[in-house]
């Protein structure tokens, strides 16, 4: 048997979400809060990636807090080990080190409807019961690999890009990388001029921009720190920029052109070869996969000891990988970009709500449904940040966090202000939003877009995407709305 402790809020992850919570609460004057991390530091996503070349793919000055503003990013997409100081240095300046358990892991939690409580058990065996729950555990945590026949027989080395073996030496080596999503496109490039041999399974080329990266000079940095309001202009600036883009998301296709033609011209002007821009030029519309921005990788696949594989992967042996058209590749490393389990990502999870209600199984039934990404009807007090259809393809999800944590708050004084056991979202409401929600996205280029993404669950609908503007999610989230809830006395 463990311990047990008993608090007012469980947060779980310390990711951005769990951190923005965390503070969110001490600024409500709040102190009776735990913050559960399954790891031995902060950071979440940007703690794990520690591939080469990880980097944001938004602009570092609209990707961070509004509240806690950093004049001194070195570049206007900074790289991971500099997200990652940031959010450690966040933690310090908002005393919420003090609320952390470290290497403590969720696997269950129950609602005690009698008491009006969550009880959470941990792998070690330890219970923590509060009245609320924060989930900001993310999707983007739990690496896929793919299932592929005789991988296990394989002698060389393998390892996800979320997962980076630092201690094995790629140079000289003959190394195939599987998948070319966001995460490939950054360390192919860094790796491309080490091996002796490189080869790129593609299976869908996807669609990418020039990178408006460049090093923050002196003179902003200095600017920044003398006049915070000239930062303030300067994120307003990127905010628009990138919001504008949600016009070509959401039903205007045609939009999507002028981007697919520089992205074409882009690749155009860094490969000369016409075959290798052949299997390069995706075939469906911008926007229905995640669009990446980079300048170096085009390059990287243009080099003469890498090449680019389209027929798939059908099986491994021992020292090498055999695509679909029957071609044997030898090599001595596996890495997988291959993502994350995006839609199933909340299955591992036990939680059980009102009547006995099991949330995986709920979910896995009748698709991942929530009220505003945040509540979910049967599961009294308990809030999920950047849940389903609060993912974002054109936009800073930092800013839904903090609409999200502005929300959660204040459904936790709703409570309180009513001395209500709990709140619960009702059904109907509920299935209002998800209504609203997927007509919109019907329409969307995720939909129409003529492609497979991870943006889609198993019965191809769209779980993860928010349609649309992110100052209407603002909008809609600036206060909660008691007449969505039965308040449980």
């Amino acid at each position: 048997m463990g311990e047990r402790y008993e608090t007012g809020v469980i947060v779980v992850g310390t990711g951005f979400s769990g951190l923005g919570m965390a503070i969110q609460l001490r600024k409500a004057g709040r102190s009776d809060f735990v913050v559960l991390e399954k790891a031995q530091d902060v950071g979440g996503t940007w703690r794990d990636n520690t591939y080469p070349g990880c980097a944001c793919d938004v602009q570092s000055h609209m990707y961070s807090f509004s509240f806690e503003q950093n004049p001194d990013w070195t570049r206007s997409f900074s790289p991971q080990p500099e997200i990652w100081d940031y959010l450690r240095r966040v933690t310090e300046k908002y005393g919420v080190r003090d609320h952390i358990r470290f290497g403590v892991e969720m696997v269950s939690a129950r609602w005690d409807a009698d008491a009006g409580r969550w009880h959470l058990l941990a792998r070690n065996g330890d219970e923590y019961v509060a009245k609320y729950v924060v989930s900001g555990m993310g999707a983007l945590h739990i690496p896929l690999i793919p299932e592929l026949l005789g991988l296990p027989d394989f002698k060389g080395r393998t390892f996800h890009s979320a997962d980076w073996d630092h201690d094995y030496d790629l140079r000289g080596k003959r190394v195939a990388v599987i998948g070319t999503g966001a995460s490939s496109i950054q360390f192919v490039p860094q790796i491309a001029p080490q091996v002796a041999e490189l080869t790129v399974f593609q299976r869908t080329p996807p669609w990418i921009m020039p990178k408006p990266d460049h090093a923050m000079p002196e003179w902003t940095k200095r600017l920044f720190r003398l006049l915070p309001g000239a930062q303030r202009l300067y994120r307003d600036a990127i905010y628009w920029m990138l919001e504008a883009r949600a016009i070509g998301f959401n039903g205007r296709p045609g939009v999507m052109k002028a981007g697919e033609w520089i992205a074409r011209r882009h690749m155009a002007r860094q490969i000369k070869d016409s075959a290798l821009r052949r299997k390069l030029t995706p075939d469906y519309t911008m926007g229905c996969k995640r669009v990446l921005v980079s300048n170096d990788y085009y390059p990287a696949l243009a080099r003469q000891n890498v090449h680019v594989v389209t027929e798939g992967v059908t099986h491994v042996r021992e020292h090498s990988v055999i695509a679909a058209d029957g071609t044997e590749h030898q090599v001595d490393a596996i890495i997988f970009g291959t993502g994350f389990h995006v839609t199933d990502a909340f299955d591992e999870l036990d939680v059980i709500g009102l009547e006995d209600k099991n949330l995986a199984k709920e979910w896995q039934q009748r698709g991942m449904q929530t009220h505003k990404g945040i509540t979910v009807s049967g599961f009294p007090n308990l809030f999920f940040l950047l849940g389903p259809n609060t993912g974002l393809g054109h936009n800073s999800v930092v800013f839904m966090i903090e609409s999200q944590i502005r929300y959660v708050a204040d459904a936790i004084g709703l409570v309180e202000r009513n001395e209500a056991q709990a709140l619960n979202v009702r059904p109907e409401v509920q299935d209002s939003f998800n209504e609203q929600v997927q007509h919109k996205l019907s329409k969307g280029v995720w939909t129409q877009g003529g492609c497979k993404s991870w943006y889609m669950d198993a019965a191809g609908v769209n779980r993860t995407v928010w349609p649309g503007f992110t100052w209407r999610y603002w909008l809609e989230t600036r206060k909660v709305d008691p007449a969505d809830f039965e308040l449980i006395r």
